[in-house]
């Protein structure tokens, strides 16, 4: 689905835009830090029997220790960070991305976000896929993790290791055909790198002959150009001369009615836009780089090269005139080219080369689409040219004697399926890759393996990955988390009643639930979903093929109002007057069932409850007073004890964090049979769990503007919440003495 650049809003005399540079940055997580010890608290409190004592003696005393394995390993990572009660002060020495050494002493980086904004709609717009998943380098690695066990990992990645882990874990009793058994050998036959390499290019000269072969084999025979289009954009999710997908029109806020959306493909040969002259250009040395990249997939093939000049030739001249007419997102926001609303009958008038009804049937079979049914359209002006090109080489001499067309076809389907053969072919994709100066990602093999998987298997991995973590615990959490969201937000100094009023409202009516669909997911239309799907364990490429034809019923899915979730969204999302709560936001190490109550709110709380305070409260700042009065005080207490005078904006605190130790230490202090890590009480298992939290972390690329201990010492000082006393220079206990 597209969406719309955020809209900028008009400001008021009332409101006051948040200005001050990082200080905005801490806010979600002051106000989390706030909200989730609220949160916490009554939501633990709940929990907790009402004749259990909550006197300070108890929350000193040493709970009894977990001892699960994932516990052992919590308790591992938790050896190496540093106690926020042995040296209070030290937080300065490391951040994320503040001025200073904290990056030379600690090597942390900012993590790259999801899109957003421009940037994402240019994607979606764009026509690619659902969730851009290239890979461009693979590695045969097959170490357990990405990371160190010793310290957190980012976010997809510990969410991947669940899902792997789940795919590796042995076979559980069923029928041979079960739909989890069949996703099992999927991930068995991606990994089976031997049988990949020993196949070569076998597997996909059996695709092309059974496509009637190409000109460039010699063995071809004549098929009808909209036939084998259609082909292709069925079976095989490829869609060489424009790209279609799904989604709803934003202009139309009203409805939530999806519609089919056409748009330039994604183009192999490498263009530039022209800024001043306002149009693609080709730069030579980046021709010669893909033209000799083509040569070298010919060779594979087996190719003769005294038979590739004429053939190449063509297909260069082809791709090149489809390039050209195409343009980024900007210029087409520029001239207003998205969202153009047509027929499928006006679209055949515009560009009559291309039977629309036949391909569209084909690309949703067995949806009906009528000429009657409206698309949206993002580049008319390509789609219109396209079309004359298609004519033009239809009428022309080479047709009869190489049809670039049926090449350019054949070629695309190539790209399609190279992530299933062999090392080859993904070598010198890799080097066309490098000598265009882009950036290589290195992936291991189980990663690589676990996305494929999911492109076609999501239903299958959803109930499976919600066993494995423990949905019962994670609802409770997401309920306690939300509870004192609600709560605390009753209580913040609010800049005007109608913006609290207003704001209350929309809190109260939303309804938290984890993003589950009972009837979707049901063990029943999942195993009739894949009663059809052939999966071998020892044959990928011919599983990757049904992998593209699953796609197929996967998009046929987003005309529905009731989607399957997204396995691999970490994020909080609304629809109508519920908030999805992913599950995968709960994938270990940052919440585990068997954690105790101090490590998964320490950790995943902060980031739940900052999470969903941007979703339904971007402008906090500029609705009430609190977040802001209480961002300024803490940024003054960083500023005084690191001596950083020079940083003139402030960073942004976070009602929310002050709510999560608050409430967190007054609902655990009086829970009963809770258990602990590392012989350490519940607050400070609490505070030591929240200073853990890292840069990587955060999936908005918003991390602290400081290291988490400053929080926890500022507020440890301040107040009697902490299990011992705070101690710091004479000069600091005097900076932390006024209260935030």
């Amino acid at each position: 689905m597209i969406d719309n650049p955020p809209a900028s809003q008009p400001e008021s005399d009332q409101l006051k835009p948040c200005h001050w540079g990082q200080k905005c940055r801490i806010l979600p997580w002051l106000i989390c830090l706030s909200f989730i010890s609220i949160l916490l608290g009554l939501g633990l409190f709940y929990h907790t029997p009402s004749d259990t004592a909550s006197s300070p003696e108890m929350s000193q005393r040493v709970p009894s220790p977990c001892l699960t394995p994932a516990c052992l390993k919590a308790a591992a990572r938790l050896s190496i960070t540093k106690d926020p009660f042995i040296q209070p002060c030290e937080y300065f020495l490391g951040s994320c991305g503040a001025e200073g050494q904290a990056a030379a002493t600690r090597g942390r980086q900012r993590g790259k976000g999801p899109s957003k904004g421009k940037r994402g709609l240019e994607e979606w717009a764009a026509g690619k896929k659902r969730r851009e998943r290239a890979v461009n380098s693979v590695t045969d690695t097959q170490t357990n993790t990405d990371t160190s066990p010793y310290k957190l990992s980012d976010r997809q990645t510990a969410l991947l290791q669940v899902i792997r882990e789940i795919l590796e874990s042995p076979n559980r009793p069923g029928p041979a055909n079960s739909a989890e058994k069949k996703v099992r050998r999927f991930y068995s036959s991606c990994m089976d790198t031997k049988t990949i390499e020993q196949l070569g290019s076998q597997p996909v000269l059996k695709l092309i002959d059974k496509l009637g072969g190409w000109a460039l084999s010699g063995k071809w025979k004549h098929s009808d150009f909209n036939f084998t289009l259609s082909l292709l954009m069925k079976e095989y999710s490829t869609f060489p001369f424009f790209n279609v997908y799904v989604g709803r029109d934003p202009e139309n806020s009203v409805s939530d009615r999806k519609y089919v959306q056409i748009d330039q493909p994604e183009f192999q040969i490498p263009v530039e836009w022209d800024s001043k002259e306002k149009k693609s250009k080709l730069k030579p040395q980046n021709v010669q780089q893909f033209l000799y990249f083509h040569l070298q997939l010919l060779g594979l093939l087996g190719v003769h090269a005294q038979s590739t000049n004429l053939h190449t030739g063509l297909f260069l001249q082809l791709s090149s005139q489809l390039a050209l007419a195409s343009s980024p997102l900007s210029h087409r926001l520029q001239k207003q080219l998205l969202y153009q609303r047509m027929t499928v009958s006006e679209l055949q008038a515009a560009a009559p080369a291309i039977d629309w009804l036949g391909c569209l049937q084909a690309t949703f079979h067995p949806l009906p689409i009528l000429q009657s049914d409206q698309v949206l359209l993002h580049n008319l002006p390509y789609i219109t040219h396209m079309s004359r090109t298609i004519s033009k080489w239809q009428q022309s001499q080479e047709i009869s004697v190489s049809d670039p067309l049926h090449t350019f076809m054949v070629l695309s389907l190539l790209h399609k399926v190279m992530p299933a053969l062999n090392s080859k072919f993904t070598d010198i994709q890799r080097n066309l890759s490098i000598k265009l100066g882009e950036t290589q990602e290195v992936v291991p093999l189980w990663k690589k393996c676990v996305l494929e998987a999911e492109k076609g298997f999501d239903t299958v991995m959803f109930p499976l990955l919600r066993e494995r973590v423990g949905a019962k615990e994670a609802e409770e959490m997401m309920q306690d988390i939300y509870s004192s969201l609600k709560s605390r937000l009753s209580t913040l100094k609010w800049r005007d009643k109608k913006s609290h009023s207003s704001v209350l409202n929309r809190v109260g009516s939303l309804t938290p639930r984890l993003s589950t669909n009972k009837e979707i997911l049901s063990q029943e239309k999942i195993e009739q979903q894949y009663s059809g799907v052939p999966v071998s364990e020892d044959a990928y490429f011919s599983n990757y093929l049904q992998l593209l034809s699953l796609q197929r019923k996967r998009r046929n899915k987003l005309f529905s109002q009731t989607s399957a979730p997204d396995i691999l969204s970490f994020v909080p999302s609304l629809s109508g007057t519920e908030m999805n709560i992913p599950l995968g936001m709960f994938a270990p190490p940052f919440f585990h069932p068997s954690y105790p109550r101090a490590v998964n709110y320490g950790i995943l709380g902060t980031l739940m409850a900052k999470e969903i305070l941007k979703l339904l409260l971007p402008d906090v700042q500029s609705q009430s007073e609190s977040p802001q009065r209480v961002s300024e005080c803490v940024w003054a207490h960083y500023l005084r004890l690191t001596e950083s005078s020079r940083k003139a904006d402030p960073p942004p605190l976070t009602p929310s964090q002050q709510q999560e130790i608050w409430a967190y230490s007054t609902s655990l202090l009086s829970f009963h049979g809770e258990t602990s890590l590392s012989n350490l009480s519940h607050t400070h298992l609490f505070l030591t769990s929240f200073a853990q939290i890292n840069c990587d972390s955060d999936p908005f690329n918003e991390p602290l503007p400081f290291e988490p201990l400053f929080l926890v010492t500022v507020i440890c000082m301040s107040s009697d919440l902490c299990p011992r006393p705070m101690t710091c220079s004479y000069t600091s206990q005097q900076t932390l003495s006024q209260e935030c």
